[in-house]
């Protein structure tokens, strides 16, 4: 026991910065306390500026971002827990390896912020940019995670303002850049007032009263404006228990009970069942799919559905959605099979829809046989779907976690977005809740009003202001009806959403290398 004290004794300032990781989570949602945000990186901070060597930076950062990871996504252990079919020991064990892998991008940007210093004045100021580069990679290795990113907490803050210009990825550079600036402010009041230290506070107050200015000044500017017009739209939450959802007697009935919760709601213009909501393959419905295309073309309506469909061709299976009903208003056919207007999810997500190292994977639990755990992936950009005349800019469940793959697939002409969802593999947990945080913030960014439709909740209307207009609480069989506003314009972040991310990294990291050699070079004699 005196071993274990000693050594938490010892690695006090790391404990710290475990600690701070941790009470990350409550900045999210459904707690959303934002102001969190601009408090527990301080730890890591002062960690990363005391440490003696970029080692010690580095493991200042995995404890840090261990605990935020840990606390965070710990909505991922319920669908280990309850459908991947390990024992408890190894589920949790999954658990910390995967919070661990994420946690190396946070300790990559710690050792990266120490080594590549070479005087204290500008030691932190290489964080904010260092941080969006390896949460770039983080969002691209192995398929990419970007779940929790810093900015997401923001969406009900001042800073939500920044995300029609610079995007989440720009509120994290923001959060951070405000992080330095306190503690390098706190760091002055503590300390005897050299000349060094009154360049620090030069430094820090000037940050802070900037960040403070541009969150005004970013509020003033229109992106979007509205069209005037407005369009009825009805989501379809069924609440199928994840359980019960792929058993063969429960098909027609779930079936049957999206198609009459349907039926009393034809005179919306746009009618979204969510992700996977026809629990069959679509070639194996064809007689069903039919008639719910000849229910809404005679009704003027068009439908949205999540499906699977299988390929006989290729032997490729798909998570797509397909359009039911008018495609135009002048549109007598509607729906037929492997019609072009469906959609094919690009951005799989590993264990649940594909299984990297499945060779070796697949026999050790059921955890790595879910069902339908084998997709291909559809088109990196496809058209919008269309219905009713409208252009439907479609993202199925995780993909709406990549601002780049929307940013790609939309046109001039998309009128609104589409996430369906089946966030039944998650309980009750915060993971939802996180998950409707991150399409009000797709909303913001690109300025379009988005829906929401899923399974079991959170199904929701947003605006193109990001706030929600609708809602269903979750574990309710219901309807959302709303009427939707559509707007006409660009926001900048939805045409350079890439640019803008590396000019916030490349921009700061080359005027502080210059700042750097200035101030360290050797001085030649007069």
């Amino acid at each position: 026991m005196s071993a274990l004290l000693n050594f938490i004794k010892k690695d006090k300032l790391n404990w710290l910065c475990l600690l701070a990781g941790l009470s990350l989570v409550f900045a999210y949602a459904p707690y959303s306390l934002w102001w969190l945000a601009f408090i527990a990186p301080l730890a890591l901070i002062h960690a990363i500026k005391t440490a003696q060597t970029p080692k010690q930076a580095a493991k200042s950062g995995l404890y840090f971002a261990f605990g935020w990871f840990a606390s965070g996504i710990s909505w991922v252990h319920v669908s280990i827990d309850q459908f991947g079919g390990l024992p408890l020991f190894f589920s949790i064990l999954l658990m910390v390896l995967l919070c661990l892998y994420l946690a190396i991008y946070p300790a990559l940007a710690s050792y990266l912020t120490k080594r590549l210093s070479k005087t204290s004045t500008v030691t932190l100021w290489l964080l904010p940019s260092l941080w969006l580069f390896t949460e770039f990679l983080r969002s691209i290795v192995l398929t990419g995670f970007p779940w929790l990113s810093l900015g997401y907490s923001q969406i009900n803050s001042p800073l939500a303002s920044y995300a029609p210009v610079i995007g989440e990825v720009g509120i994290t550079f923001v959060i951070l850049s405000f992080n330095v600036a306190l503690y390098q402010l706190i760091y002055f009041l503590r300390l005897k007032q050299t000349q060094h230290h009154k360049n620090d506070l030069i430094q820090a107050t000037g940050v802070i009263a900037l960040i403070t200015s541009l969150t005004i000044a970013v509020n003033y500017p229109t992106w979007v404006k509205e069209t005037g017009e407005e369009l009825t739209v009805a989501l379809i939450q069924g609440n199928i228990e994840q359980s019960i959802k792929w058993q063969p007697e429960e098909e027609w009935p779930t079936m049957l009970k999206y198609l009459d919760l349907t039926r009393v709601n034809y005179d919306a213009d746009l009618i979204i069942w969510p992700e996977s909501a026809v629990p069959a393959l679509e070639p194996a419905v064809q007689e069903f799919l039919s008639t719910v295309n000849q229910s809404a073309l005679l009704n003027k309506s068009t439908i949205i559905t999540g499906i699977l469909n299988y390929n006989f061709e290729s032997k490729q299976y798909f998570n797509a959605l397909i359009t039911l009903g008018k495609k135009h208003s002048d549109d007598d056919l509607g729906y037929f099979y492997n019609h072009s207007n469906r959609y094919y999810k690009n951005h799989l997500l590993p264990i649940g829809e594909f299984v990297p190292f499945q060779e070796w994977l697949r026999p050790i639990a059921p955890l790595f046989n879910l069902p339908q755990s084998s997709f291909s992936r559809g088109n990196y950009v496809q058209p919008n779907l269309i219905a009713n005349d409208l252009a439907i800019l479609p993202l199925i469940c995780f993909e709406i976690a990549f601002p780049s793959q929307l940013a790609a697939n939309l046109t001039q002409e998309t009128n609104i977005i589409l996430t369906v969802s089946n966030d039944a593999w998650f309980g009750d947990s915060h993971g939802p809740h996180q998950h409707l945080d991150m399409a009000r913030m797709r909303a913001l960014e690109f300025g379009k009003p988005l829906l929401r439709s899923t399974n079991n909740g959170i199904t929701a209307t947003i605006d193109h202001l990001g706030n929600i207009s609708g809602i269903i609480p979750q574990f309710e069989e219901a309807v959302l009806k709303a009427n939707i506003k559509l707007v006409s314009g660009n926001t900048p972040y939805s045409q350079w959403p890439r640019l803008i991310l590396w000019l916030m990294i490349l921009i700061p990291l080359v005027l502080i290398m210059l700042f750097q050699h200035y101030f360290t070079a050797p001085k030649k004699a007069a």
